[in-house]
């Protein structure tokens, strides 16, 4: 058992605490560099604020980053 401020919780629980947070913050971070090169000041903001385990960032570049169409 791994104690937090006195509460304890289990390895595997500290373990994917620890991966989620990565998770987010390699997302976030990609997503929010993306969003600033691309001047969407609302997606930076609101990527910025909320915490979502990586799902807004991830629309975010499925709708701005790989959904564009390359021109020919």
């Amino acid at each position: 058992m791994v104690s937090l401020s006195g509460n304890e919780i289990s390895l595997g629980m500290a373990i994917l605490l620890a991966v989620m947070v990565v998770w987010e913050a390699v997302w976030k971070g990609i997503a929010m560099w993306n969003s600033a090169r691309n001047k969407h000041t609302a997606w930076f903001v609101l990527i910025l604020i909320l915490n979502t385990v990586g799902i807004l960032p991830i629309i975010y570049m499925a709708i701005h980053v790989w959904g564009k169409k390359k021109k020919r």
